[in-house]
């Protein structure tokens, strides 16, 4: 298991923060966790403290390109990531596809599967 290159990591969060701000305004945040050459992202929905713990997304597998992404959706029903293709049928994406794709599933958003 291959650590991300510093390198990539800021590219990583500099490229999800970018699209997060344009996109999903409505995410109150959103952060990202690595372990090996997994990054995790994980967001809060809402605005309420009492309900602000973050929510597992997606996890990203880093490739060795830092604009494709192996891509899972976390699965609430089994509490676990499950590798999973994209809208475009592809099983890697640029980390922008990857959080549309996440959001547009857990904030009931069908309309960021089309272009």
């Amino acid at each position: 298991m291959a650590k991300i290159p510093e390198t990539a990591r800021v590219v990583l969060q500099h490229r999800l923060h970018t699209r997060h701000t344009a996109r999903w305004p409505q995410l109150r945040d959103l952060t990202i966790r690595y372990r090996g050459d997994f990054a995790y992202l994980d967001a809060v929905f809402t605005d309420d403290p009492a309900d602000a713990n973050p929510y597992p997304l997606c996890r990203l597998r880093y490739t060795g390109r830092p604009d494709r992404w192996g891509f899972a959706i976390y699965l609430d029903s089994r509490g676990a990531y499950e590798d999973s293709y994209l809208p475009d049928g592809q099983p890697t994406a640029t980390p922008e596809q990857a959080l549309d794709c996440a959001c547009g599933l857990y904030a009931g958003d069908p309309t960021a599967w089309t272009k």
